[in-house]
């Protein structure tokens, strides 16, 4: 009885734990992989007037790095949920990392970075965070994505308390505004974030494919798929 309840447990951390590993190393294989594939290609600059107008603000490079916390606590939430509305969720997250490699493949974006001056703590985070990552893979803006991808996932969660789901927002549009106060981001690039984190839900909700990602999601941890 405690080798089975021990087995059960396993299984149990495996189909938690595995969806947001599956979703990091997609995310990389994507993000880091597009621009190798495009490195001759044309790239296009998607800024608006308005965009001029935004101040650069480097003290919100706390909230662009710090947004990765966010992002775990709510793909983990989610991955407590139940099977089917779990499986829907990091399908349809699946269906958007998708989207966003064909984007950064065959319609590349860039952006002009402004010159950073100072020496200050949030200055030099800037400059660390333009060092390790060229303006591309900039449409739809995953950091954007991702962020709503965290309200929709506990939105009709019973089980989360109203509080959390509101602070959920408020990070998100926290984020927004970081994407574009730090010049990693373009107006449309937040709107195509959002535009496809909801364009998959929603193709995710009428379609049966989270018992296909469901089912590779045991094997994997080393179930039978059914």
């Amino acid at each position: 009885m405690r080798q089975r309840t021990g087995d059960l447990d396993r299984k149990r951390i495996i189909e938690i734990l595995l969806p947001p590993v599956i979703v990091f190393l997609v995310n990389s294989a994507v993000y880091w992989g597009a621009p190798r594939l495009t490195d001759n290609g044309e790239y296009h600059n998607l800024s608006l007037a308005l965009d001029t107008k935004i101040p650069m603000l480097p003290a919100f490079i706390l909230v662009y790095f710090g947004c990765y916390i966010f992002w775990v606590i709510n793909y983990l939430l989610v991955s407590l949920r139940e099977e089917e509305i779990k499986y829907r969720f990091f399908t349809a997250d699946l269906y958007a990392r998708i989207i966003c490699f064909l984007f950064f493949v065959f319609y590349p974006t860039t952006n002009v970075r402004p010159e950073l001056v100072g020496n200050g703590i949030f200055v030099q985070g800037m400059r660390f965070l333009y060092q390790i990552d060229e303006p591309v893979n900039l449409f739809p803006s995953i950091h954007c994505m991702a962020s709503w991808f965290c309200c929709i996932g506990i939105r009709k969660d019973k089980k989360i308390p109203v509080w959390y789901k509101i602070v959920s927002v408020m990070i998100t549009v926290l984020v927004f505004v970081s994407t574009l106060v730090t010049k990693q981001h373009v107006i449309v690039d937040v709107i195509g974030g959002v535009a496809v984190a909801e364009l998959t839900w929603f193709v995710s909700c009428r379609t049966n494919g989270w018992k296909i990602y469901r089912n590779l999601v045991r094997k994997a941890g080393g179930e039978n798929g059914k």
